[in-house]
């Protein structure tokens, strides 16, 4: 879960910002049409392109069917550990080499690790399309897992938890806290960022054992998205991947939830924080059922955008904060981009003249509304322009890395990037029934988990701990 930070070129940011305008021009066509050729190799590794020609940018992203969902017990924060083992050499690319000839070249590169995948991409002038790819298929040949990159790693990994995490207000809040809370299934409840100890405690073994098994051709995607000519890319996907060779990955492990039938909470005190703080969530309905669209243009009408129920009832009514935060998947990802157990979750920092009692009882009556009556057509017309806004900013970001995204998610997850295609018509088919329904099944209290934040009196009045 590395930050994008990305360093743009002259001429790479102007590219970059001729593919942010041609997103802004008018859509002649309605809905979603975005090309896509998707086959696989004979050992297994699937391969999608899609050209898109606004700007001379190439994108290549390569997804691997492996998050920290599924990770080792006792070795808490090991997909994301083995993340950043993945930019430091391989066979034909020493230490570091992999980022040097990306942005040598005038590109930006990252790599994360969400739930249900790890991901790396890079997007780079369309000429350079057959470098990066020869770069890539080496990393997927053969990482250069040593003991020295593995200790240095962990040193760096360690660091990034003590950081980002330990040593800052609402650290855990409410992106690990909430689904270790919610949920009852260990794979989807430890602290995915990784305990200190387990991190510190990973072996050599582990991180060749990991690699062989999950990074393989047969468990991996590859995405070309951008300015490119499809003849070319086949070719330089079969001569470079091709010959790549394909374990096996085991079985994945039952990663499903039982049904929510109580209210879930925990409350702790944050030395660090100086306003409190409430999160609240609800189990998802499985992904790709009506439900879950129907959920999709909920969190829309409840809580995105200013215009939403919840900004409206809690921020401009009630005046509890000045913002409210969530979504579905809101903290490492969106709706379309996970495979498994997931929250719809909301959260804000509160005046402290306020109670989370309070909170909660007016985020009860903004539920209960769309439980108690059907929302009218125009509340549904207006949730999918600001869902399809979102969707084509989504594909057009960092020039193309949306894009690639949705079609490496649709075809680790369901065999079809294609689907991509999809996505609107099946928001369109939501009625005001639905959205009722969907809302008194999977809105209710028990189906509802609640994360607080207390603070220090020192921490409140500003105060050295």
């Amino acid at each position: 879960m590395q930050n994008i930070l990305f360093r743009l070129t002259g001429a790479f940011a102007a590219a970059l910002l001729a593919t942010v305008i041609a997103a802004a021009q008018p859509k002649t066509n309605p809905g979603i049409n975005v090309p896509v050729t998707y086959y696989k190799l004979p050992n297994g590794l699937k391969v999608v392109l899609s050209p898109e020609r606004s700007a001379p940018l190439t994108t290549v992203a390569v997804y691997y069917n492996i998050g920290f969902r599924i990770e080792p017990r006792d070795r808490t924060g090991f997909a994301h550990l083995f993340e950043h083992l993945m930019f430091q050499g391989s066979k034909n690319l020493g230490k570091l080499e992999y980022i040097k000839l990306v942005e040598s070249n005038g590109g930006v590169l990252n790599g994360s690790t969400r739930f249900d995948f790890t991901n790396y991409f890079a997007v780079v002038p369309s000429h350079k399309l057959e470098t990066l790819l020869w770069a890539e298929a080496d990393r997927m040949k053969g990482l250069d897992i040593t003991q020295a990159n593995l200790t240095n790693q962990q040193g760096v990994v360690g660091n990034e938890v003590k950081v980002n995490v330990l040593n800052q207000p609402y650290g855990t809040f409410p992106w690990i806290d909430m689904p270790m809370t919610a949920f009852t299934n260990w794979y989807n409840s430890h602290n995915f960022y990784g305990e200190l100890k387990d991190i510190e405690a990973a072996t050599l073994e582990d991180s060749k054992a990991f690699f062989d098994k999950w990074y393989s051709p047969k468990n991996a995607v590859l995405v070309v998205t951008g300015d490119f000519e499809e003849k070319d890319a086949r070719g330089w996907v079969e001569k470079y991947f091709a010959n790549i060779k394909s374990a096996t990955p085991d079985a994945l492990p039952d990663i499903s939830e039982p049904k929510q039938t109580e209210e879930r909470s925990m409350t702790r005190t944050d030395k660090l924080a100086k306003k409190p703080a409430v999160g609240f969530g609800w189990q998802m309905p499985k992904r790709g059922t009506p439900e879950y669209y129907a959920m999709g243009l909920i969190d829309q009408i409840m809580l995105q955008g200013e215009d939403s129920l919840l900004y409206q009832e809690l921020v401009k009514k009630k005046a509890y904060t000045s913002d409210v935060n969530g979504g579905i998947n809101a903290y490492l990802g969106n709706m379309f981009n996970y495979n498994g157990p997931m929250l719809f979750s909301a959260d804000l920092i509160h005046e402290e003249k306020f109670t989370a009692k309070q909170v909660l009882a007016s985020v009860d009556a903004v539920v209960e509304q769309l439980q108690t009556k059907p929302v009218d057509q125009a509340s549904i017309d207006r949730a999918i322009v600001k869902l399809r806004s979102e969707m084509y900013d989504t594909m057009q970001q960092f020039g193309g890395v949306g894009r690639a995204d949705l079609l490496a998610c649709y075809a680790l997850f369901d065999d079809n990037p294609s689907k991509i295609n999809e996505i609107e018509s099946n928001f369109r088919k939501v009625t005001p029934a639905l959205i009722q329904a969907t809302a008194k099944e999977y809105l209710r209290k028990t189906n509802r988990t609640i994360v607080m934040i207390n603070v220090e009196t020192a921490a409140a009045e500003g105060g050295q701990q």
